[in-house]
């Protein structure tokens, strides 16, 4: 049995845990949690043993040491290992703080990014570093920012939990907050869903379609008529979603889960993802960069987003233990926080050129 095969079954399992999760949620049937557990345990167990397997190949193939065959080097490696740190960082929140609501937020975010996996075409391949990038850094500069990603992710899904069960009317900033972002998350995806149904079989390879033709068969199509359609839609849909938004504030209240307690899982993922953000992200990302290229900083579209993305990290931090701020305010800092780490990962990767378009790979 090979990598590819334990990946598979991994998707499959954490697409099922997502399925089960949101059920549990919606129906209350303890079962269905307890069955939603098991099978993301599984996943991870799979999703393990295949970056085991998948680092041997590496090892075998590229003959670099062991050390430098971490199977990090290319954007759908790193997506693995981001899910598989996401996986982890919610499975030790579950058992600590024995609830499983959580599961309906974070598992959809590692479903989503599996889909993106598919949905872009993205190679799948083993591919060894080019000579300037094979360091041992590499090991820990990579793996330190997507643990830290992962912690932020886990801040995400609970600052958002918090703005649901906080909010209290439909007019307050807050509520409409939570579901513009919500409802903007769900429209990005459903349009490069279309991209990629509509222009894939024209389109030779992944970077192509994202670069050339992003939202090409929606809101920058050809065709005025289906560009006004496209936004008319999405407006009706943003409507939709501000106007029965408190029917997933009646769901998430339903469970035994205080607003305290969300509050301090999303400062605490914060507050051991920002020193692990600042040394492995930044410092150590530096001190490769001069090896590699011959500068510590050279305002490269990666480093001037991961530098945006540790402003909003350390306001959250400075407002909450300097201002004193708790509650909403801090709530959105993470949740905009964590959109700052999206683009800062597949945006720039995928948008932008620089010295870290080897991501896109």
């Amino acid at each position: 049995m090979n990598s590819s095969v334990l990946f598979g079954l991994s998707t499959v399992a954490y697409v099922l845990a997502m399925i089960l999760y949101i059920a549990y949620l919606a129906f209350r049937q303890n079962q269905v949690g307890i069955i939603a557990t098991v099978i993301t345990m599984a996943g991870f167990v799979a999703q393990t043993f295949a970056i085991l397997l998948r680092w041997k190949e590496f090892y075998e193939i590229g003959q670099m040491g062991i050390l430098r065959a971490i199977p990090l080097t290319n954007l759908y490696e790193s997506l693995i290992f981001f899910v598989w740190c996401l996986i982890l960082a919610y499975l030790v929140v579950e058992f600590r703080y024995r609830n499983r609501s959580f599961g309906a937020f974070v598992t959809p975010i590692a479903s989503l990014v599996l889909a993106f996996i598919d949905i872009s075409g993205m190679s799948t391949n083993i591919q060894p570093l080019v000579p300037a990038l094979q360091s041992n850094w590499l090991l820990v500069h990579v793996m330190m920012s997507f643990i830290s990603y992962a912690l932020f992710a886990i801040s995400f899904s609970t600052g958002l939990m918090y703005l649901i069960v906080k909010t209290e009317k439909r007019n307050e900033p807050a509520y409409i907050f939570w579901t513009a972002a919500a409802g903007i998350f769900i429209i990005v995806l459903a349009a490069m869903g279309l991209d990629y149904m509509t222009f894939k079989l024209s389109v030779k390879n992944q970077e192509e379609l994202i670069k050339s033709y992003l939202f090409r068969a929606t809101f920058r199509n050809e065709a005025g008529f289906i560009a006004v359609v496209s936004y008319a839609i999405a407006a009706a849909f943003m409507y939709l979603v501000w106007r029965y938004g408190m029917v997933l504030k009646k769901i998430i209240s339903g469970f035994d889960l205080s607003t305290e307690t969300l509050d301090d899982i999303t400062y605490k993922s914060i507050a051991m993802g920002f020193p692990i953000f600042t040394l492995g992200g930044l410092i150590f990302g530096a001190i490769w960069a001069d090896q590699a290229w011959g500068k510590y900083w050279s305002w490269d579209p990666k480093e001037t987003w991961s530098l945006i993305t540790w402003f909003f990290y350390a306001f959250y931090l400075h407002s909450r233990l300097m201002r004193g701020w708790k509650g909403k305010k801090v709530a959105m800092v993470a949740v905009l926080g964590f959109v700052a780490v999206i683009f800062t990962y597949l945006g720039v990767n995928l948008l932008l050129s620089g010295l870290h378009s080897y991501g896109a790979q």
